[in-house]
C-alpha cells in the first residue's frame, strides 16, 4: 500500500511517471504482469462465481492493495494541486518543466541505438506534440465521452516509466478539471474517468508489450520525442490570447503563447518570479535525477 501511495503521489505531478516509481520499489515486472492477467478467462471465472481462483489468476490481492494506496494518495493530494496552479501558478510549473526536462533526458538514455529511424521517430514525436500545444486551446469537450477517454489514455502512464499521467492529462486539457473533480468528489466525473482508466490500463499493457518486444527503440525515441515536444504545454510564462466564459460565470484561458520572463512583467504587468521559478526547476530537475539514482542502486543489489 505504501508503494501504491508513492506511485499516486508521482501520477498526481505532472512529469514523475508511476511506473517509474514501481520500477525503484520493485514492483514493475508484478504490476505489468497482473495487468495483463486481466483476461476473458479471467472474468469467466469471476461471473461463475469463483471468486477465490479469480483473485487468484489476476494477483487480486497485490492489485486491490496497491490501488488503494494509489487512490488514498490521489484524493489527499488534489487540492493540494488545485491550490498551488491557482495561487502559485509559476513556480509550480516551473517544478513541472524540470522534472518533465529530466524524464526525458532519462527515456532518451533508455534507447539502446540511435540512428535515422530512431532520430525520425523522436522528431515525429515532437512535431506532434508541439502541434497539440500550439493547436489545442487550453479547454476540451467536458462531456462524459471525453473524460472516459482521457482517462483511458492518460491510465497507461501508470506502466510506462518515464511517462506522466498527470502530462498526459495536460495535453488534453483536463488535468485541472479532473484534479477539480477530484478534491470536490465529484463521484459522475470520477466514476467515468475510473471506467476508462480501468480499460484504458488493460488494453496498454498488451499493445505496450508487443510494441516494446518488436520496435523498443523506435517507441522510447517516440515517446522522448513527444515528451520534449510538449514542454511548451508547461512553460511557466504565458500571455492569454483569447479567453472565454466557463459554466460557473468565471473567465478563462482559452489561448495562451508562450513568452519570455522580461516579456511577462510588461505584457502581464505582473512579477516574473525568475529565481523562484530557476529554483524550482532545479528541484524538479533533481528529483527526478534522484530517482534514476536510486533505481539504479536498486539494480545493482538486484
Amino acid at each position: 500500500m505504501l508503494k501504491g501511495i508513492a506511485m499516486g503521489a508521482a501520477d498526481v505531478v505532472p512529469g514523475v511517471s508511476g511506473g517509474t516509481i514501481a520500477f525503484i520499489t520493485g514492483i514493475y515486472d508484478e504490476l505489468l504482469k497482473s495487468i495483463k492477467s486481466i483476461s476473458v478467462d479471467a472474468l469467466k471465472l469471476l461471473f461463475k462465481g469463483h471468486f477465490k481462483q479469480f483473485m487468484q489468476h489476476i494477483n487480486g490481492y497485490f492489485l486491490i492493495t496497491l490501488l488503494s494506496g494509489v487512490v488514498i494518495s490521489v484524493l489527499s493530494l488534489a487540492k493540494l494541486m488545485v491550490w498551488l496552479l491557482k495561487n502559485q501558478p509559476i513556480p509550480t510549473w516551473s517544478f513541472f518543466f524540470g522534472l518533465i526536462i529530466a524524464s526525458s533526458i532519462l527515456v532518451a538514455t533508455s534507447v539502446k541505438e540511435w540512428n535515422w529511424k530512431t532520430i525520425i521517430s523522436s522528431l515525429i514525436g515532437v512535431g506532434i506534440a508541439y502541434y497539440i500545444t500550439i493547436a489545442s486551446p487550453t479547454t476540451t469537450p467536458d462531456g462524459y465521452w471525453f473524460i472516459f477517454l482521457s482517462g483511458a489514455i492518460a491510465i497507461c502512464a501508470m506502466i510506462l516509466p518515464g511517462i506522466s499521467g498527470s502530462f498526459i492529462l495536460l495535453l488534453l486539457g483536463k488535468y485541472s478539471f479532473i484534479m477539480d473533480a477530484i478534491s470536490q468528489f465529484k463521484l459522475d466525473i470520477i466514476c467515468v474517468f475510473g471506467a476508462g482508466a480501468a480499460i484504458g490500463i488493460i488494453s496498454f499493457s498488451h499493445l505496450l508489450t508487443w510494441l516494446l518486444k518488436r520496435y523498443n527503440n523506435i517507441t522510447i525515441a517516440l515517446l522522448t520525442g513527444f515528451m520534449v515536444g510538449s514542454l511548451n504545454k508547461v512553460w511557466p510564462w504565458k500571455r492569454c490570447i483569447e479567453s472565454y466564459i466557463d459554466k460557473n460565470g468565471v473567465e478563462q484561458p482559452l489561448t495562451e503563447q508562450s513568452i519570455l520572463p522580461s516579456s511577462y512583467e510588461t505584457i502581464v504587468g505582473a512579477e516574473a518570479h525568475v529565481t523562484e521559478a530557476i529554483v524550482f526547476c532545479l528541484a524538479g530537475l533533481i528529483l527526478v535525477g534522484g530517482i534514476e539514482y536510486i533505481a539504479k542502486r536498486v539494480e545493482k543489489r538486484a
